[in-house]
């Protein structure tokens, strides 16, 4: 890792430190454990109790949280305000608060140039769900990566994961190569380098990577999610039964949107879904407080419905987010969600109508390319059984041309693949 504060202010950071900060910044299944020990054995070390809580604040109570980080801010002010201002960050993050993340990100890292354990806060900047925030944070990887230098594989991992969001596949390609080849765990680089090879259609490459990497860390924070990165390049190659294979036995049942994006995907190409989600779940957690509260889980949610094929749920909610005040809301989400509602029910010239009027507003159903890239499969699927089979093969060209495996796609465009997804 490239020079930065020492986090307990010492002379030299404890033992535990460096490791520590090195496995949680590879999203190492080791970073936990390290995390705590390191807690245990430097209780004033407020930089180490903020990380821990940054690690598992998801799983805490908000009162623990605030007493957690309310000690980490005392003891980090104590030795200086490099610890303070990272730690200050953390409770922003933490409690959800983005755009405010964004903005101290961006003093942050303007006093202290390249800080690896702050660019953990870089995410902020993509979920304030704001095109001008995320611009911003892409400008701010690819300067905080110059100042780095290309040794820091944290930052050019950063940067690949930038590169890929942004469509420049092969420049994110050779970077997450170029961050693996720093540090061979970096798991920001492995799931970089996944987005790029979806992409690129690397199929069997891409799964054999994916399938060694996380057999040196089966306990990795993304491992149901690089998983599910693999069985999407078993479907580009058509090996359907592997892919299911692959999302029953990496996925939770909590993991409602990967399962879904699964499903729908082999449902579209008239293949039998993986494990199902429990209609019941979905529709609870639509119900439940912040059910609604991001366009992509909503748009998630949705799909795992159209997968059950409950078509008068669709309506449902894409009446509810049609009267939403929320642009994103009412102008996109509603009708993709009012398209799966179509396509369920065997209108796919509705769905068709709805969908191409969207354009490029679909990006802003959130989520990243890879994920949004099944409303334009349903596009395709629509388009090919309303008859109109070139406006399909036009639509991904893109795909079909460029991917080296896209069996997937070569079955989108077969009019005889499929009919309406039924349960």
């Amino acid at each position: 890792m490239t020079g930065q504060p020492t986090l307990s202010g010492a002379a030299q950071g404890t033992s535990l430190e460096e490791p520590a900060v090195a496995e949680l910044l590879a999203l190492s299944g080791r970073a936990l454990p390290l995390l705590r020990e390191w807690v245990a054995s430097d209780p004033g070390c407020g930089v180490a109790r903020a990380l821990l809580m940054l690690a598992t604040g998801d799983h805490l109570d908000d009162t623990t949280l605030k007493e957690q980080l309310a000690i980490a801010h005392r003891d980090a002010r104590g030795v200086g305000e490099w610890q303070a201002s990272l730690v200050y960050g953390v409770f922003l993050h933490t409690h959800r608060q983005y755009r405010l993340t964004a903005d101290h990100l961006v003093g942050h890292f303007a006093r202290w140039p390249a800080d690896e354990t702050a660019g953990l806060m870089l995410g902020a900047f993509s979920s304030c769900g704001d095109d001008a925030y995320r611009a911003r944070g892409d400008a701010l990887v690819e300067r905080q990566c110059a100042l780095a230098g290309p040794d820091s594989w944290p930052w050019v991992g950063w940067l690949a994961s930038t590169r890929a969001e942004q469509g420049e596949v092969r420049e994110a390609h050779a970077l997450a190569e170029r961050a693996l080849a720093l540090y061979p765990r970096s798991g920001v680089a492995a799931h970089a380098l996944a987005h790029a090879e979806h992409e690129l259609g690397a199929g069997p490459a891409s799964t054999d990577f994916l399938d060694q990497w996380l057999a040196g860390d089966p306990q990795a924070v993304q491992s149901r999610h690089l998983s599910w990165h693999a069985a999407l390049q078993s479907i580009a190659c058509g090996d359907f039964p592997d892919a299911r294979r692959r999302a029953d036995r990496a996925l939770a049942r909590t993991d409602v949107g990967m399962r879904a994006a699964t499903n729908w995907r082999l449902l579209l190409v008239g293949q039998a879904p993986a494990g199902r989600s429990d209609p019941e779940q979905v529709r609870e957690l639509l119900a439940a407080p912040g059910g609604m509260a991001e366009v992509f889980h909503t748009f998630s949610l949705a799909l795992a419905l159209a997968v059950e094929a409950a078509t008068d749920d669709l309506h449902t909610l894409a009446r509810r987010a049609a009267t939403d005040v929320r642009p994103d809301y009412r102008d996109v989400l509603a009708p993709v969600i009012q398209a799966l509602a179509e396509v369920t029910a065997g209108r796919p010239r509705a769905a068709v109508d709805l969908l191409n009027g969207l354009g490029e507003k679909a990006e802003r159903i959130g989520g990243v390319r890879v994920e949004r890239e099944i409303i334009q499969d349903t596009l395709a699927r629509a388009l090919v059984d309303a008859g109109e089979h070139d406006r399909a093969a036009a639509l991904l060209r893109h795909r079909t041309t460029t991917r080296a495996h896209h069996a997937y796609e070569d079955l989108l465009l077969t009019p005889t693949a499929s009919t309406a997804p039924a349960p």
